[in-house]
């Protein structure tokens, strides 16, 4: 029998750290994002900036509410990134006209212009990882999935639990 499929039937190895998901991804993200680091630092954004910057790029005009929806985040956790982004010159925050209690957040000039550098960015990581496109696509959507069923077992938009 091959080694994985005996620890698969082993009730015991089942607590090998090896075999935990939530093992192999955290390590797989602090790694992933380690290496968008030093490629997002001429830009001047963080990981998590830098995803907030791509939802802009997507989505502008959009309210924080939305935006929290798109970025699975907490707008607590998210306001902090906003207002960092903001002091940068690379969005503005504004009272929704219609709606007083909502923020709007739109891009500057500048936050649009980044767009065009930014645009280096995935092709820079795909060549950094050395993996085929084809894989890193189809770990993509294998962690859809994942996120997908997880949202489900949290019973709702899958934001960090309160």
């Amino acid at each position: 029998m091959p080694p994985d499929t005996q620890t698969r039937l082993d009730p015991e190895a089942a607590l090998a750290l090896e075999e935990q998901v939530c093992f192999a991804l955290s390590v797989a993200a602090r790694n992933v994002v380690a290496v968008y680091k030093p490629i997002l630092e001429p830009l001047g954004l963080t990981h998590p900036q830098y995803l907030v910057m791509l939802a802009m790029w997507q989505h502008e005009p959009v309210s924080v509410r939305e935006l929290s929806a798109l970025l699975h985040l907490d707008p607590a956790t998210l306001s902090p990134l906003l207002k960092r982004l903001e002091a940068s010159g690379l969005l503005r925050r504004e009272r929704n006209a219609e709606d007083e209690r909502a923020l709007a957040v739109t891009l500057t000039e500048r936050g649009r212009a980044l767009r065009q550098e930014a645009l280096r960015v995935p092709p820079a990581v795909v060549s950094r990882l050395d993996l085929d496109l084809e894989h890193l696509i189809a770990l993509r959507e294998s962690l859809t999935q994942v996120i997908s069923a997880s949202q489900a077992a949290l019973g709702g938009d899958g934001r960090t639990a309160r």
